[in-house]
């Protein structure tokens, strides 16, 4: 399962994805529109802002806007980002490999092959759909259903 904070960075991106890329949303707006705790949102944005996703603008015309194109920010991304390995093994880990304490041969364990299975199509699906892959499934409401986890 993501975490809470994942889904709200994934709907805050769709948000701004949405939003026209010349006008900047106020963290205020998003949160409101997507019903997240306003100051749990700015810290989500702060995350994003460093790793280059989102930029933020002050002033009058101030607020936050993608940095990158909707079409390049892949879930898998985010994810890792936010929580971290999508694995559910160690051993199966692209960012933070490590031997399961208790094996004694990963060529053997029937247990990795299975969840190495579970895993590549789950990063396949994950590393293939965009924050633009929302816009499309989301149109006939606020919230993408792809979101709706």
């Amino acid at each position: 399962m993501i975490s809470q904070k994942a889904k709200y960075a994934l709907r805050a991106l769709v948000v701004l994805a949405r939003a026209n890329s010349e006008k900047a949303l106020f963290i205020s707006d998003i949160a409101e529109e997507q019903n997240i705790p306003k100051k749990f949102l700015e810290q989500i944005l702060l995350d994003l802002k460093r790793e280059g996703i989102v930029m933020s603008r002050r002033g009058k015309m101030g607020g936050y806007l993608l940095l990158k194109g909707a079409d390049d920010i892949t879930f898998g991304e985010v994810l890792r980002l936010i929580d971290g390995p999508i694995a559910s093994l160690p051993c199966l880990s692209k960012i933070a490999y490590r031997r399961c304490e208790d094996c004694t041969s990963e060529e053997t364990c029937e247990i990795r092959h299975v969840f190495n299975e579970v895993a590549n199509v789950t990063r396949g699906v994950l590393d293939r759909t965009t924050i633009a892959d929302c816009l499309v499934h989301g149109e006939k409401s606020k919230t993408p259903a792809i979101l709706d986890m």
